[in-house]
């Protein structure tokens, strides 16, 4: 973390370079030898790339997944939004090889990345999401996926995991999808009578943008598939309407819910709380930490590139006293070891 302030606080940006991780330590030699003696001097950026190519990235996975349990204790009811991110740069297209893919899981409340799992060159992010799943300590927590995760096998699992899911609902579940809609279609005609159902309203409002969200639920015991979808309670819709200037845009969404009908306000929060993977991890990944210009290639040395960056985004996003952006933090904790200190202090565990 302290190199990539480091690397940005002279202006450089684009591509990942150990180089910048040698050249950093090699400028830092005596805090180093004040902290840990090294008696061969600072390793070239050939050795950084072989450790990070070689260090297993499952094993990493788990000590990172277990210092933010540390880091959290326990979720209670937060959002947990999992989503898949591809590494662009990583594609080695002289050896036919594609770029990494992802899958990242976030808690919204805490604020912090929980884990990931890279996908199967050969596979998908449906193989992929159960393996982190199993990974995550879940319980209580509201998990919710885009309409790749849209699965009886993963709704599954998360409710092994004593956890609530809210999986999108979208034309690819051709049958489910229609039935949902036609039923929402029968409650609208009929004004929900003899319906049972949750409502909630709510409106967002900033950057010139206002958007009103209706969130509607109704039960699921008249759906033919519901023994199949483990423990399926609701539907929900969401109808947004968005005005940005003089433009005005509808758009409707289906889900599916282990929730009880009553909980429409719940669902519409996890509706919301599943955009903080795009917004607060993905984004905060590309803007700060340049993440899509990585191009690490060797062995496992992307993903765990991936994982480090999102161990020092968490410490960043826990070190509050400086009232400034992620980017800034990053800045000053290359060019102020005070800071740095505090920083990795954040990661002490505890709330």
């Amino acid at each position: 973390m302290a190199w990539n302030g480091w690397q940005a606080s002279r202006g450089i940006s684009g591509s990942f370079r150990l180089e910048w991780v040698a050249a950093f330590a090699w400028n830092q030699w005596q805090d180093w030898c004040g902290i840990r003696n090294l008696p061969n001097g600072i390793p070239s950026h050939d050795t950084f790339g072989r450790v990070f190519a070689a260090l297993n990235t499952e094993s990493f996975n788990e000590a990172f997944i277990a210092w933010v349990q540390c880091l959290t204790k326990a979720l209670g009811t937060d959002i947990v939004a999992i989503d898949g991110k591809t590494m662009r740069r990583t594609r080695n297209a002289a050896k036919g090889e594609p770029a990494i893919h992802l899958v990242s899981a976030f808690a919204h409340a805490n604020g912090v990345a929980l884990g990931q799992v890279a996908v199967d060159s050969k596979s998908n992010e449906i193989t992929a999401i159960p393996a982190l799943l199993q990974k995550l300590v879940l319980s209580g927590c509201l998990v919710t996926l885009d309409a790749m995760g849209c699965q009886k096998v993963i709704a599954a699992n998360i409710v092994d995991a004593g956890a609530d899911y809210l999986l999108s609902l979208k034309g690819n579940h051709g049958t489910a999808f229609d039935e949902v809609q036609q039923y929402f279609a029968h409650a609208d005609a009929t004004a929900f009578t003899d319906i049972a159902h949750g409502h909630h309203e709510d409106i967002d409002a900033g950057h010139g943008r206002v958007e009103c969200r209706r969130v509607d639920t109704v039960p699921m015991d008249w759906f033919p598939e519901r023994m199949l979808w483990r423990g399926l309670q609701s539907a929900v819709r969401v109808q947004s309407e968005r005005h940005i200037g003089n433009e005005t845009s509808h758009e409707t969404r289906y889900f599916l819910s282990t929730l009880p009908v009553a909980e429409a306000q719940r669902a519409a929060e996890g509706v919301r709380g599943h955009w903080a993977i795009e917004n607060q991890l993905h984004w905060c990944l590309d803007v700060a930490f340049n993440e899509d210009q990585q191009r690490m290639r060797t062995g496992d040395a992307a993903a765990n590139m991936a994982l480090l960056s999102k161990l020092a985004l968490n410490l960043l996003k826990r070190e509050t006293s400086r009232k400034v952006g992620i980017k800034i933090r990053r800045l000053e904790a290359g060019w102020n070891d005070a800071y740095l200190l505090k920083v990795l202090a954040a990661g002490g565990g505890g709330n």
